[in-house]
């Protein structure tokens, strides 16, 4: 078991080792501050934080109806709503594409009626970017809450505490370590987004061109740039999941 845990962390590894070994040094700086990275990350940050925000607007409401509310088909919607996990992204890009696009189910109407085309704009890596992320929030606060006991629920709602103040004082706090594990796992896959939101998109400098269509773009003109950036991106991912596994270590804790 030890050499099998061993190998498989060797595998995780050696893909950063290979970028380390190849990365330009003595250029990372000059690659770095150059105006189009830093378009590019900062329309990554924006764009990125957004589809967050939209996540656990939309996404926690679904994990509550998911968790605690009985009704037919209820696996049914959850595999409808967490089936781009497990899409190539770009068939979530081209359904996208087809159900809000110029000439889209939904799409056709906004273009009608506001003459409003959303692909190809920055509110459209956003909705790519929620699409391909809002499962990961959902499906984790969506645990915690089965696993949460409603007595205490109802224990606060015969006291007199109304729905609203019910979940936002009690069962909020309850699955915060979720929540926010979820949010920042919704944000890491936001920011990595790639295939659907160059396919819905596009690949715009300084309007859809997020980071990871920047690394793709800089592999086939200025491969030691691609290396650098992708080097800031995975710094940016591993720094959040290590701070996140520590939080939700300690507030795990606490609450046994």
């Amino acid at each position: 078991m030890l050499a099998l845990a061993a190998l498989t962390v060797v595998f995780f590894a050696l893909p950063l080792v290979g970028l380390l070994w190849r990365a330009p040094w003595s250029r990372a700086a000059q690659y770095l501050t150059d105006d189009d990275a830093l378009q590019a990350l900062r329309l990554s940050l924006v764009c990125s934080l957004w589809a967050t925000l939209l996540s656990v607007l939309f996404g926690v409401p679904l994990a509550w109806l998911l968790a605690r509310v009985q009704f037919p088909g209820r696996s049914l919607v959850r595999s409808l709503c967490t089936l781009s996990m497990v899409l190539p992204p770009v068939v979530g890009g081209v359904a996208l594409l087809f159900a809000l696009g110029r000439k889209g189910i939904v799409g056709q109407w906004l273009y009608r009626w506001f003459d409003y085309q959303l692909p190809f704009t920055t509110a459209a890596v956003v909705v790519a970017q929620t699409f391909v992320a809002m499962p990961f929030l959902v499906i984790t606060v969506e645990a915690a809450l089965r696993q949460t006991d409603d007595a205490t629920d109802d224990a606060a709602r015969t006291l007199g505490a109304g729905p609203w103040y019910t979940f936002r004082r009690v069962t909020l706090p309850e699955i915060r370590p979720a929540l926010i594990a979820g949010a920042v796992l919704s944000w890491a896959r936001a920011l990595g987004e790639f295939g659907a939101t160059i396919t819905f998109a596009g690949n715009f400098p300084g309007t859809t061109q997020t980071m990871p269509l920047a690394v793709y773009l800089a592999r086939e003109t200025n491969p030691e740039q691609s290396i650098v950036l992708a080097l800031l991106m995975i710094v940016i991912s591993f720094s959040v999941l290590v701070a996140l596994r520590d939080r939700w270590f300690t507030t795990a804790g606490r609450q046994r």
